[in-house]
């Protein structure tokens, strides 16, 4: 689908229809067609020729990829320009055949929203939508959308109503935020961030706090934190702002007007933290597509299963060794019960990489895989199960980044998670039958490994040091029991 914003244009290609979409081609021109807009009322007269041009060949490009269906989706600037019939019509003639919609701004909400609960299926907060000519709010409670409205206060147009000044831009954004008293339904909750000139910031962050991901989806600021980092771009030269860890050269005039509605929104919304979201218009598009059993899945043991059946061995080992696991980790809550399912479906990823490689290989696999739902704590928990799965040493170097994203408490729930599963893998090779072969049970302070004599699985020294290592991490004497069969 192409994106035809009023700063960039933006073709995405998705491969398949899966929980988690997959871009395959991803290809963006910032041309700035809304710029001018507020004072003619008509597309950016310079940037038409660049952007026919542009489109003429995201047409060429999804038509080589075989892309279907593909669909041009216009924002702000077309549906608000006096020229845009006569551009979307010039536009037709370069791409027959391919549906060219004009969003109202209620469509565009819409979409965005979408997008943002196939990330965030349980969001419950505001949603802010932020392109070059509006912002789009929408009102998320638990997961099913409600109130939306889009304001004229895209980074282009704020700047352009405020006449480049920061200080009316404010009172423009009181003005138009204090219209909509719904937003203030967000107290205490989160602030769902979209759009490009927002992603900045969230970058600009990661790289000033050497923070371990640089994922924005999923980034978590916290109140305070959001509202120091838009106070210090908003006050930042031009200058300053180029010397900026991670700050865009594209996007520089923009920042400080993209700052200035993040701070406004936070205090129109009384939000308690922002968290930033790569999924928006586009995926929200894409969600469509879905069937809707896909659509309502869970996006954690989808990403998860994608991993496993692309790079695993065998799909029925996961479920396999989730019922193995039951005993171990009896009374774990719905959450902590899903993160070990996961880990259960990507504890073999690495079963085809080089041996001296597989535990890094497997890490670093998981830590940046693309799934829309996984937020960075749960890629630092299945990543590190996945590492010691595979027996990676505790202080490798390329461990650091989960002792910044996981506590001490869930580092141990990892450690013991990939010992549980280490074991299992010794027993059984990977396979569900030699698997069947053995239980583990807690009895009381004791951790009991038993085995069915004649099965195929014994007690090998490898077997019993790795049952004492596992109770060892769960505070129980290890046992071994042969059964007769």
């Amino acid at each position: 689908m192409v994106d035809l914003g009023s700063n960039s244009v933006r073709l995405v290609v998705f491969e398949g229809l899966g929980r988690n979409p997959q871009a395959i081609f991803n290809e963006k021109a910032v041309l700035g067609l809304g710029r001018g807009l507020q004072s003619t009322g008509r597309l950016n007269e310079e940037a038409i020729g660049p952007a026919l041009t542009v489109l003429a060949r995201y047409h060429a490009v999804a038509r080589a990829m075989h892309a279907d269906p593909i669909e041009v989706l216009a924002t702000a600037a077309v549906r608000d320009a006096s020229n845009g019939p006569d551009f979307v019509a010039a536009l037709e003639s370069r791409m027959p055949g391919v549906p060219i919609r004009i969003l109202t701004g209620e469509q565009e909400a819409a979409f965005s929203a979408a997008g943002v609960l196939l990330g965030f299926p349980g969001a419950d907060g505001i949603l802010g939508d932020i392109g070059g000519g509006s912002l789009e709010v929408v009102r998320l409670d638990a997961g099913r959308p409600g109130r939306s409205r889009s304001l004229p206060l895209g980074v282009i147009r704020l700047a352009e109503r405020s006449g480049g000044d920061v200080v009316r831009a404010r009172a423009i954004c009181e003005e138009e935020l204090g219209a909509v008293p719904w937003l203030a339904e967000g107290a205490g909750r989160d602030l769902y961030l979209v759009g490009g000139a927002w992603r900045a910031l969230a970058r600009m962050h990661i790289a000033q706090t050497g923070y371990p991901l640089a994922i924005v989806h999923h980034y978590v600021l916290r109140r305070e934190e959001a509202r120091d980092l838009a106070g210090v771009v908003m006050a930042a030269s031009r200058r300053v702002l180029e010397r900026m860890p991670g700050a865009p050269q594209k996007r520089l005039a923009d920042l400080p007007f993209a700052a200035l509605a993040m701070r406004r929104l936070l205090r129109a919304t009384g939000a308690a933290r922002v968290v930033f979201s790569a999924n928006g218009l586009r995926e929200g598009w894409y969600a469509g597509l879905l069937p809707e059993a896909e659509r309502l899945a869970d996006p954690l043991l989808s990403a998860a299963r994608e991993l496993a059946l692309r790079w695993g061995r065998d799909p029925g080992l996961p479920q396999a060794l989730l019922a193995w696991t039951d005993p171990v980790f009896a009374g774990q809550d719905n959450g902590a019960r899903a993160l070990r399912e996961a880990a259960c479906w990507v504890s073999d990823i690495g079963s085809h990489d080089h041996p001296e490689y597989r535990a890094e290989q497997a890490f670093l696999r998981i830590l940046r895989q693309h799934g829309v739902g996984l937020d960075h704590h749960a890629r630092a928990f299945l990543a590190l199960v996945a590492a010691l799965r595979y027996e990676a040493e505790p202080g490798a170097p390329w461990l650091a980044p989960t002792r910044v994203l996981l506590d001490l408490p869930t580092i141990r729930r990892a450690e013991a998670l990939g010992a549980a599963l280490r074991l299992a893998y010794t027993l059984c090779g990977g396979t569900p039958a030699l698997l069947a072969g053995t239980r583990l049970e807690r009895q009381g302070g004791r951790l009991v490994l038993r085995l069915a004599e004649g099965t195929g699985v014994f007690a090998g020294e490898s077997v019993l040091r790795r049952v004492e290592a596992l109770g060892a991490a769960l505070g129980l004497e290890a046992v071994v029991q042969v059964e007769e069969d």
